[in-house]
């Protein structure tokens, strides 16, 4: 169960006035579903989804990061993105 200011973050995201950057987003993306899943146990995607591939890559990275220690830096790192880009 994330808490409500780890979704704060994530609605503030949503919103930047300038878009992150592709390392950025999938960052914060492989940090989110870490944060609310857990580790990803889903089948890497097919040689011709490169998106899918890349965002299955960066959740898959955080394996053994416990759901907490993933909300945790994805609310530094959504803080520091609101900082950079709003």
């Amino acid at each position: 169960m994330v808490s409500a200011e780890f979704t704060e973050k994530a609605d503030a995201v949503q919103n930047l006035a300038k878009r992150p950057n592709d390392d950025e987003l999938l960052k914060l993306y492989g940090l989110y579903k870490q944060a609310n899943v857990g580790d990803n146990t889903t089948t890497k995607p097919g040689v011709f989804d490169l998106k899918g591939k890349y965002k299955w890559q960066a959740w898959k990275d955080l394996e053994g990061t416990s759901q907490e220690e993933a909300e945790q830096q994805y609310i530094e790192f959504a803080t520091s993105l609101i900082e950079k880009y709003n």
